[in-house]
């Protein structure tokens, strides 16, 4: 299953009301869970984006799920595909 790795920054709306962040990421997760996308890791973090997560599901339901989400306007996300060490092999191995 391919794996996602998506960067969030709390909106002005989703600061003001960071108290709810835990519930709302529960929330999220069942959200993706019924969408068929798996959350593997969640890690709320300091620097330049403040929630990293780490998913697997099909191209298209990741997709849904971040739309939604971002329709909730608490966080602005941006999503990239992630390839592990063996995905990375094989795209290497093919190079020549």
């Amino acid at each position: 299953m391919p794996a996602y790795i998506t960067l969030a920054s709390f909106t002005d709306q989703g600061a003001r009301n960071i108290k709810d962040s835990p519930t709302r990421f529960e929330a999220f997760r069942a959200l993706a869970e019924a969408a068929g996308v798996t959350v593997k890791g969640a890690y709320w973090t300091t620097g330049a984006c403040d929630l990293v997560l780490v998913s697997e599901g099909p191209e298209e339901a990741v997709m849904k799920v971040a739309l939604k989400t971002a329709a909730l306007g608490n966080v602005r996300t941006q999503t990239m595909r992630g390839f592990s060490l063996d995905e990375m092999k094989q795209l290497v191995a093919g190079l020549g």
